[in-house]
């Protein structure tokens, strides 16, 4: 379905990857002239190209694929420093913070730290156009399996709107004991965590 938007929109935010349905945008989304382009990418950054001069603003929690938690990416656009509310806390103008080289309160030096070791680790191995095969490489897979089960594995997103992060599955429509089933056999596999969020159940590969 065509994504539509107001003819006087001021910005347009989505997230790129959302977990709990497994929904991914393959790519930005086309917004009206003027509009500021603003996304979440929390949980895929790192894993394809991004041409960040489309955005006015990119944001991403590191604990999802850069490190552990306590640290905010941004990616802000200059022009759009300081045009914060008046009601705005300080915590959150983002125009403090760049004056003060993202120093302006005590820094989670671990979480730094640890995101850049994923950094160094990320680049080592081939960087951003690696991991964007490996992801393309790795949901292929899983989602060849589930749509060539003859309907045992179902998958509920269409596949030019399936992640590639995180898979979402039922088994026989949602069949619960098969399901706890398969949750059993894989943690004796030492395959972890694959229940699917709790709002929507299933299996989360």
């Amino acid at each position: 379905k065509p994504l539509t938007f107001s003819s006087n929109a001021t910005y347009v935010y989505y997230c790129a990857n959302e977990t709990i349905h497994g929904v991914e945008f393959a790519g930005a989304p086309v917004v009206p002239a003027g509009a500021v382009l603003v996304a979440d990418m929390s949980s895929n950054i790192l894993s394809r190209h991004v041409d960040v001069s489309k955005f006015g603003l990119i944001f991403a929690g590191a604990q999802k694929n850069v490190g552990c938690s306590g640290v905010t990416i941004v990616i802000v656009r200059e022009d759009l420093l300081g045009r914060a509310q008046a009601c705005c806390p300080e915590m959150l103008d983002l125009s403090i913070h760049a004056k003060n080289g993202s120093l302006y309160n005590t820094p989670p030096t671990w979480s730094i730290y640890i995101a850049g070791l994923v950094f160094a680790w990320v680049l080592r191995h081939g960087g951003v156009p690696e991991f964007d095969r490996r992801s393309e490489e790795k949901s292929a897979l899983l989602y060849g399996e589930i749509d060539g089960s003859a309907g045992f594995y179902t998958c509920p997103v269409q596949p030019e709107m399936r992640s590639r992060m995180n898979v979402p599955f039922r088994i026989r429509g949602g069949d619960a004991a098969l399901e706890k089933a398969f949750l059993a056999e894989a943690e004796q596999l030492k395959m972890q965590q694959l229940a699917g969020h709790r709002s929507v159940g299933g299996i989360r590969a």
